[in-house]
């Protein structure tokens, strides 16, 4: 059977030979698809189906002469029958996203053993690539189609490291870089992930549970296929029985509803995120440490491998109160009580596993007296369990000494419970572990007395390793408030003392500064342990004393990042410590706190002054102090005169002079374009690293990338290898968004590929540095092309007097604020419906569902062909140069020519004709036509600079990956817009005369209006 998308012409020029399996997989998801449309909704549906699908043209962009026959054959529809249809369009994406997702993980496999099986002759004598990995510890998928895969990547095996360990340390080695200094970035390496939610993350928990049934399925039909008649237990008729279970399995999931019945609250987007651990990272990360730890002994073996959490995570879901009333301190302490749930139950079903693993007998092996002596100490407090098990394990230790482990975890558990629910634990003096680290200490003990009589247990190695990378907290908690929250809620503090002859928020930056700082020396309370202020200040209040709670019950590192959003000046920080000292997380007389405070700098701005703010920062004494871990340790810092930090101090908890700052992709992109955005933020890393060395201070840089182009997405192997000279050192932290944790974390060798692509770009970009950021000339000119592209875009989005009524009819940004989608409003709280309150995610939204894609491309094309124009033919030679040999100019260079390839500017214009009224069509058109303008430059001249014929011609995967999205994304753009306008000439009729004329009911059409933009989300894959 063909395939109802495409023809047979059209599939060969989409897919190379070595993709033959990913054809083939596409063609049994479609005709699986089309059966159960068939099912479902009549041989009209897939009729009506390929004549929408006929109105695109062959390079899946819409055509201009058909666009009047979709409006014609669209508007015939009735309600149900486009509800239908745009349902349809969404479940065939998501099944397109599946098998992308699978085949992607072969390529994973593939690439591995490539690059394994490719290393330069000059290491050969010192590389011995012996699988001693176990088989149920390496990606599976081993077929026909993966060896296809394999031999294909192998003829063009790389030359230099491509994003795994097996090819970046022999690399390493072939360079000669000294191994003192790859032992000294392993020792301090520090990757950090940390999970946030997207209002535009649109799947329900529900549908991802079909979506996880249906890639085991087809994970055994792939099985199946590959093995039958030749796989003992095999037979040919299994193959179609798990056919007709994924036939029945996409029929359920066609009867489930898509779109949220309620808004999700907090502790839903917290068990989202939790999914993601639960599923893949808790049993994925110990396979992480043990790559790195093997392929770094084949090729360096005298090197010690890093701490096994080298990769750890953090989160924001359930901390990130910035813009979101729903997240109270309430809400915090009970995300980290979940979090200790969800790791306590992993750890009591690994206990009772080990307890039937462990039945070595006294008669037969060696006991060391420790593990006696604890057995001992173990009766005294857990007496019901010696009597109900000690004459069960009389000879078997292990399985005595775990079934009190595992009484204490349940005990752990149950406290933690009843602390979630804010009771008071019964039988408080129940033996439990105060802490993962104590847990890690018996467990040590186990496997210290299994290896001193000569037996080991993978499965106790893989638990201690899951103890040392999550302990009993899973994730660090980041808390995040904006930066007038607090000088507000000073503001109020201080008028009710009568401190002040002034308004706090009336002093000058010079005023707030000494003021502060001299309030900051001194003990004295300024806060009463009752709070009569408002509701607001109250919840800042209480938000840094929940912080304090939740470091006396989880330990400090559950929580001790405070990010301050819209960072501008030394007061915003200094405001944060002073408001931490009232919660006793910082002692001023001694200069120690359990609490780092973390500036953002998020508009162009600030991020322009960001070097200015952080060194007046650091030349604050008592600031210094704090980073150096207190007075004592400064004192014996300068007494030894050295200009290294030797050792951290022992009474503070927080990193030892390290200094963490966020830089925001979002807001500097909405404020001044994609360019001058990716420009100022590599700017700054480079100037902020400069100032940190000048201190001889160690600085981490938290990058705020979100999943779009438009916020700084991307892929994260090119970004980071893109950093400028050192701003890296073995160190970065990066937000893994709502919307793209899916076709991250959702199968455990893309999980482990991309955490494995990250760590080798952090250690290739601290080793390996090109130089090239430092060539004054070339920087000169990104910022002559930064500000003209600057200039461009403010045009338009600031300065065009009509831009605002068009974005707000032209997309649809006041439907998406209706999705219920997420717990955070779509606008800060300024009451306003304008750019400047409205949120940077929903504003590269609602320009993805109308497939302008603005914010990721806009300016390029007029600053780079004004570059032109004052030396053409040597100036797009020097493009050309900067694109080969400049890793940061690539890597824009590629993230905009990525996003062009999603425009459809067809599309986009029908957006404008059918949505904008009557009276705004002229105007309207103008706004379009500059627009458009642009694009066309900006999509010539990018092909110019790569030396491409067609966008993307230099990754064909994401090429074919792009082009069989696009065109079944144009007919749901069609049911959209028809939706939309349907829906706003309802809102209006009622509006005006309080009668609905429409045959629909406003539930139904905006259900319908929602309905796809899912599944334009779901086929665009990063939104927003």
């Amino acid at each position: 059977m063909g395939s109802l998308l495409y023809s047979s012409s059209q599939t060969a020029d989409i897919y190379p030979v070595s993709e033959l399996f990913l054809r083939h997989r596409l063609q049994v998801v479609e005709e699986l698809w089309e059966s159960v449309l068939r099912q479902e909704c009549g041989q009209n549906m897939v009729d009506l189906l390929r004549q929408l699908r006929d109105l695109c043209s062959p390079e899946g962009q819409a055509r201009n002469d058909q666009a009047s026959s979709a409006v014609k054959l669209i508007e015939q529809l009735n309600i149900n029958e486009a509800i239908r249809a745009a349902r349809a369009f969404a479940l065939y994406f998501q099944l397109i996203n599946i098998i992308e997702q699978e085949y992607e993980q072969r390529q994973q496999l593939s690439r591995y053993e490539a690059e394994t099986e490719a290393i330069a002759p000059e290491t050969a004598s010192n590389v011995n690539y012996s699988s001693n990995q176990r088989e149920d510890d390496a990606p599976v998928s081993r077929g026909i189609a993966a060896e296809l895969l394999r031999k294909s990547y192998l003829e063009k095996a790389p030359v230099k490291p491509k994003g795994t360990f097996a090819a970046l340390f022999p690399y390493l080695f072939k360079l000669n870089v000294p191994p003192q200094q790859i032992q000294r970035l392993i020792a301090h390496l520090d990757v950090r992930l940390v999970f946030t939610a997207h209002p535009t993350e649109i799947v329900r928990h529900t549908i991802r549970d079909k979506q996880r049934q249906v890639v085991q399925l087809l994970q055994k039909l792939d099985a199946l296929e590959n093995h039958s008649g030749s796989t003992p237990g095999a037979y040919p008729w299994e193959a179609a029985d798990v056919r007709e279970q994924l036939l029945e399995e996409i029929r359920l999931w066609w009867r489930t509803d898509e779109l949220h019945q309620f808004k999700p609250t907090v502790l839903d987007e917290v068990d989202y995120a939790l999914h993601y651990f639960q599923e893949v990272l808790f049993d994925g990360i110990p396979q992480l440490y043990k790559r790195f730890k093997h392929t770094l002994s084949n090729t360096f073996p005298w090197l010690e491998p890093p701490s096994k959490n080298f990769c750890s995570f953090g989160s924001w879901v359930g901390s990130d109160r910035d813009g979101n009333p729903s997240v109270t301190p309430e809400i915090t302490w009970q995300t980290a009580c979940y979090q200790r749930k969800m790791v306590l139950g992993r750890y009591i079903q690994s206990v009772k596993n080990l307890i039937e693993l462990l039945s070595v007998s006294m008669h037969w092996s060696d006991v060391l007296p420790d593990l006696l002596e604890s057995l001992e100490l173990d009766q005294s407090q857990l007496s019901e369990v010696y009597d109900a098990l000690a004459l069960r394990y009389r000879q078997e230790p292990y399985r005595l000494k775990l079934a009190y482990v595992l009484k204490r975890l349940e005990n752990t558990r149950d406290r933690n419970l009843a602390l979630y629910n804010r009771e008071t634990p019964k039988n408080q003096d129940s033996p439990l572990y105060l802490s993962g680290a104590d847990f890690l200490a018996e467990l040590r003990m186990i496997q210290r007395n299994l290896t001193e009589t000569g037996l080991s247990c993978r499965e106790l190695e893989n638990l201690i390793c899951q103890v040392e990378i999550f302990g009993f907290n899973l994730t660090q908690l980041d808390i995040r408030q904006e930066s007038s929250r607090h000088a507000d809620a000073l503001n109020e503090i201080l008028e009710y003392l009568q401190i002040l002859p002034q308004p706090y928020n009336e002093l000058s930056e010079e005023q707030r500064v000494a003021w502060l700082t001299g309030e900051l020396q001194t003990r004295r309370p300024l806060i009463p342990a009752e709070l009569p202020f408002s509701e607001k200040t109250n919840d800042v209040i209480e938000t840094f004393r929940v912080v304090r709670s939740l470091q006396q019950e989880f330990g400090v590192n559950i929580c001790q990042t405070y990010i301050i959003s819209m960072c501008r000046d030394v007061s915003d920080v200094l405001e944060v410590l002073l408001l931490a000292k009232e919660a006793r997380l910082f002692d001023p007389a001694i200069a120690v706190g359990t609490i780092q405070v973390v500036p953002l700098f998020e508009t162009v701005e600030d991020l322009q002054r960001s070097r200015s703010v952080m060194q007046k920062l650091f030349e604050l004494p008592l600031y210094r102090a704090l980073l150096a871990g207190g007075y004592e340790q400064t004192v014996e810092d300068a007494d030894e005169n050295s200009s290294s930090p030797a050792s951290p101090a022992s009474s503070s908890p927080l990193s030892f002079n390290l200094q963490e700052v966020m830089l925001g992709y979002s807001d500097s992109n909405k404020d001044s374009g994609f360019l001058s955005s990716n420009w100022e933020i590599h700017k700054a890393q480079k100037s902020l690293q400069e100032i940190a060395e000048n201190y001889d201070l160690n600085l981490r840089i938290f990058h705020g990338r979100g999943g779009s182009v438009g916020r700084g997405g991307g892929p994260a192997y090119e970004a980071i290898l893109a950093q400028p000279g050192h701003s890296i050192n073995g160190r970065i932290k990066i937000t893994e968004q709502g919307e793209v944790l899916a076709s991250k974390y959702s199968l455990l060798d893309l999980a482990l590929y991309h955490m494995e692509t990250i760590t080798t770009a952090v250690i290739q970009a601290s080793l390996l540095r090109t130089g090239f950021d430092d060539i004054e000339p070339w920087n000169e000119i990104m910022e002559e092309l930064a500000a003209r592209s600057r200039q461009h875009y403010r045009a338009l989005i600031y300065e065009q007097p009509d831009f605002v009524d068009f974005f707000h009819q032209v997309t649809p940004i006041e439907e998406i604020s209706q999705l219920q989608i997420s717990s955070r409003p779509a606008r800060r709280p300024s009451g306003k419906k304008d750019l400047s309150s409205l949120r940077a995610i929903p504003w590269v939204f609602s320009w993805t569902q109308t497939r302008f894609l603005l914010p990721s491309w806009y300016g390029v094309g007029t600053a780079v062909q004004n570059f032109l124009n004052e030396e053409p033919e040597e100036h797009l030679k020097l493009l050309r140069y900067f694109y080969v040999k400049w890793p940061f100019f690539k890597m824009v260079i590629s993230k905009a020519e990525m996003t062009l390839a999603k425009v459809d500017m067809q599309m986009a214009h029908h957006y404008v004709q059918e949505l904008s009224k009557p009276e705004d069509q002229v105007r309207f058109a103008k706004v379009f036509e500059q627009i458009a303008s642009e694009f066309y430059l900006t999509r010539d001249l990018v092909l110019k600079i790569t030396d491409h014929n067609r966008l993307l011609d230099g990754d064909p995967v994401l090429q074919r990956s792009v082009q069989l999205r696009n065109g079944t994304i144009v007919p749901l753009g069609f049911i959209q817009v028809s939706l939309l306008k349907r829906l706003r000439q309802s809102l209006n009729t009622t509006a005006t005369s309080g009668v609905i004329h429409s045959r629909y009911s406003k539930g139904e059409l905006l259900r319908g209006a929602l309905l796809t933009i899912n599944g334009i989300a779901a086929g665009m894959r990063n939104t927003g």
